[in-house]
């Protein structure tokens, strides 16, 4: 192909994605249902598009297939998808057509023409009754973590909290009820932190989770006690583990004077005894016999 060709070619396309040329528009750029809906995805063209061939492209995270192609729905979408010239409808749509569907024109005669528009599908799924994670004993001084959290919900959902069923605002120090608490809230993780915890701070934990999708989805409850570190009970301990290791000291030393840790004297000593000889001179007496220790 020659280099003016390209440019034209290229010049064309351009023109009808902005929609100056052979325009090609949507009226759904973003289009957020409920699952289970049958939305339809429009995509239309001006006159200039004469014999057009229209394509349905299905992009998401990186991964691309083909919906409609060479005048025919694809495999996966026969059954639960009609085409119409100005656009295509999903039928019963699930999380799993969440992405972006491309929609592209070309003429096929002469002078050659192509657009296409891109269609953002959002299916939306109202939460689940969320998960809590609460300690149920909690020290004094210490730090407690409580969390709450839904997979199902589609946007992802946001979280609240509430104490005794009044509602924890983000940022303690905004409400009179609160302002002597210490804790961080995270409504998007739903991570309630408290650091230092507080005899103040026991209460009835509860949370909800919220997409704007149908009335917030709250879980159970679950109760947090905040006990003062146990003085005695820690003295108490020290003092048996003392009197422990005093009576293991008084054993050994006991066993130590009963003798049961001395060694005999003789237990390690060899006796080498050597035969005398049968024949010997009075005279010249010599010792043949000797005990070596």
């Amino acid at each position: 192909m020659a280099t003016g060709s390209i440019f034209c070619f290229f010049f064309l396309a351009v023109c009808s994605w902005s929609g100056t040329l052979g325009g090609v528009t949507t009226t759904t750029p973003f289009l957020p249902v409920d699952v289970g809906a049958s939305p339809e995805l429009m995509c239309s063209y001006s006159a200039d598009f004469s014999t057009p061939r229209i394509e349905w492209k299905f992009s998401k995270e990186g991964y691309e297939s083909f919906v409609y192609l060479d005048g025919k729905l694809t495999e996966p979408y026969k059954d639960r998808a009609q085409f119409f010239n100005t656009g295509i409808r999903l039928d019963n749509v699930t999380p799993k057509d969440n992405g972006t569907y491309t929609c592209e024109v070309v003429k096929v005669t002469p002078p050659s023409l192509i657009g296409k528009v891109t269609i953002d599908l959002l299916v939306r799924v109202a939460p689940s009754v969320p998960t809590i994670s609460v300690p149920t004993s909690v020290t004094t001084g210490s730090k407690a973590e409580l969390r709450c959290t839904e997979t199902n919900g589609n946007p992802p959902s946001t979280y609240k909290w509430y104490k005794n069923e009044m509602l924890m605002p983000e940022n303690p120090k905004s409400s009179q009820t609160f302002q002597n608490a210490s804790y961080t809230l995270d409504a998007k993780t739903g991570t309630l932190t408290f650091y230092p915890v507080s005899k103040d701070d026991t209460g009835d934990y509860s949370c909800s989770a919220g997409n704007g999708i149908g009335s917030d989805i709250f879980s159970s409850v679950v109760r947090m006690e905040v006990s003062d570190v146990n003085v005695g009970g820690i003295v108490a301990g020290v003092i048996v583990a003392i009197l422990i290791l005093a009576l293991i000291g008084f054993l050994i030393w006991f066993l130590c004077r009963r003798g049961y840790f001395s060694r005999d004297a003789s237990a390690g000593k060899k006796v080498i005894y050597s035969q005398p000889s049968e024949t010997r001179s009075d005279r010249n007496f010599q010792q043949t016999s000797s005990f070596v220790v």
